[in-house]
């Protein structure tokens, strides 16, 4: 019998508005979470999906209504932090703020918004609370012991690929993924360890990566921050057809990986939700889409649904103690 291969399927469930640049920072509309009930054509076929909750949504009444229903129906409630948006919140902060990179706030602050989410998080869930992401991939190496003191088990906020940007005063804009493993790995701190489950993503070619490290320090800053743009493939459904979604399912495939990470948001089940998803047809698209991957899945392989939560157990994580980036502390 051959050993199955691990699926876990994960939802960023927040507000709308982000794919039109507008962080909001005071009542972000909450109205996509209506169409949860979408996810129910994949839990009925076994699909155990992990809701990333952000703080917009777990302090609307509605919205938790939606996600109580999808946790009823087989859902993990996991916790998802958008910084701009969960309190403490400034006096003085902009209701819209054009950039909010996480490496501009203080520990302690990022401190106090993660203990507000993540208390929303289990004041509606009825399993324990242990996995999470952070909003926009924007993982630094302060938010991991922080993780770990607040009783999160695993994480999901590495995107590998994904190059460090930085402003015009040095401030990093973007953490520095490019290095990450395709695979679950551990991430030691001083207060405990921590599983990070990353998004699949493989290179469009497979020495791609290698060439890029390859370039003079110069060169480098300014071509890997835009790699994942151009020369990587990601289980992102909204971003590729389904055969390069295929295609990076092969490739992971082939370089020995058996746990495949893919995720979307709440709102590009909306009809308008967001600017690629326009209406009623092509919010059925996508979740054809979902389901037509997992088809094909399904046909070849023996494959196994798995909650964020349940990865460990089941999939081994690998450790790299060597190896310095955003994507581990240090």
């Amino acid at each position: 019998m051959p050993d199955p291969l691990f699926v876990a399927v994960s939802l960023d469930v927040d507000e709308e508005g982000l794919f039109g640049g507008r962080y909001v920072c005071r009542r972000p509309p909450v109205r996509n979470t209506a169409f949860l009930h979408r996810l129910r054509s994949l839990t009925a076929r076994g699909v155990r999906p992990t809701l990333f909750c952000a703080h917009s949504v777990l302090t609307d009444e509605a919205s938790r209504e939606h996600i109580a229903a999808m946790q009823d129906a087989g859902a993990e409630i996991g916790a998802h932090l958008h910084h701009w948006n969960t309190p403490p919140l400034a006096g003085d902060t902009p209701d819209c703020p054009l950039s909010v990179p996480a490496a501009a706030l203080s520990p302690s602050l990022l401190r106090d918004k993660l203990q507000t989410v993540l208390t929303a998080a289990r004041s509606l869930a009825t399993a324990p609370v242990v996995s999470f992401r952070v909003g926009r991939w924007d993982a630094h190496p302060q938010l991991w012991p922080l993780l770990t003191q607040a009783g999160i088990q695993v994480d999901a906020s590495v995107r590998p690929l994904h190059g460090r940007r930085c402003a015009a005063d040095g401030l990093a804009i973007s953490p520095d993924h490019f290095n990450a493993p395709a695979v679950p790995y551990t991430i030691a701190t001083p207060y405990g360890s921590l599983l990070e489950v990353p998004l699949s993503v493989a290179p469009l070619l497979p020495g791609l990566p290698a060439l890029i490290r390859a370039l003079p320090a110069a060169l480098r800053r300014r071509v890997q921050p835009r790699f994942h743009q151009w020369g990587a493939l990601a289980l992102l459904p909204v971003e590729h057809p389904l055969p390069l979604m295929r295609l990076v399912t092969r490739a992971l495939l082939f370089h020995g990986v058996r746990l495949l990470s893919l995720t979307w948001h709440s709102s590009e089940m909306m009809p308008g939700g967001a600017p690629h998803i326009p209406d009623e047809a092509a919010a059925a698209r996508l979740l054809g889409k979902i389901s037509r991957w997992l088809d094909w899945l399904e046909s070849r392989y023996d494959v196994a649904y798995l909650f964020m939560r349940d990865v460990a157990a089941h999939c081994p994580p690998r450790s790299f103690p060597s190896l310095t980036g955003d994507w581990t502390w240090r």
